[in-house]
């Protein structure tokens, strides 16, 4: 029996396997938000996602946010476009008023 293959939607929250990385990539499997958009998770098999933190500095690029009862951050400093078979499993959602505003900005 064939699994459904899971939908990758903007603003989920999944647990991601960013190893290997080079330099001061953020390191090891963690919890990171999809931001790209919903026709691009789609169509390609890779999605752009933001690692999340519970220890960074806070920068203005850095949407403070609490998720699963933890406060941190969302690095949108370190962007990264991942194939999908880094994203191990889903764990919830953010928002997009709480991070969204701020990378439209970054990105303007």
């Amino acid at each position: 029996m064939k699994l459904p293959k899971p939908s990758y939607r903007r603003g989920e929250v999944w647990w991601v396997n960013l190893d290997p990385t080079v330099g001061t990539e953020v390191r090891k499997a963690r919890p990171a938000i999809i931001v790209s958009p919903n026709d691009m998770n789609a169509a390609l098999p890779r999605v752009i996602i933001a690692p999340l933190t519970s220890k960074a500095h806070p920068l203005g690029c850095r949407p403070q946010v609490t998720f699963e009862k933890t406060d941190g951050f969302i690095l949108l400093d370190q962007l990264r476009s991942v194939d999908k078979q880094r994203l191990v499993s889903p764990l919830g959602s953010i928002a997009e008023e709480l991070w969204l505003p701020v990378l439209l900005e970054m990105l303007s």
